[in-house]
């Protein structure tokens, strides 16, 4: 019943987007996480497509952001490594990046465990801004 309990609690807090508390950690990726960076020849051909990607999955936000960088990602492996690399990356991200899995890599993973799918406040979004040296508007972030 403990087990149910705690399983049920995890399960609403990912939906509802709740998060146990703490602030949002520094950025960091780990390039293209469980996938090459590159080719043999080209070892980053692809490395900066996924560190725009991962930086859309640490600050998280709504289900439709995760869609959108996930296409985004897409599009842009697509230009440099071709379509058939680009479907393969983006059904990983699409299954591995969900923000219930207790991965370094999941969707949100600069905030607290879990997060779930949570539009993100204005707050969180200066907050972002001051971790990156730099403003970050709302529309940015979106």
């Amino acid at each position: 019943m403990k087990r149910f309990v705690f399983w049920l609690f995890m399960i609403i807090n990912c939906v509802t987007g709740a998060a146990i508390g703490g602030d949002l950690k520094p950025f960091v990726s780990d390039g293209c996480s469980s996938f090459p960076d590159g080719t043999l020849k080209q070892r980053t051909l692809w490395l900066q497509c996924c560190i725009e990607h991962d930086k859309s999955y640490w600050l998280g936000g709504a289900y439709e952001q995760k869609l959108r960088a996930d296409e985004d990602l897409k599009a842009c492996v697509a230009k440099v490594g071709g379509a058939v690399l680009a479907q393969l990356m983006h059904s990983g991200v699409r299954v591995g990046g969900a923000p219930w899995l207790p991965t370094t890599f999941r969707w949100g993973y600069g905030w607290p465990y879990p997060r779930g799918y949570k539009e993100l406040t204005e707050e969180e979004i200066a907050e972002a801004g001051k971790l990156n040296n730099r403003e970050t508007t709302v529309e940015e972030a979106k």
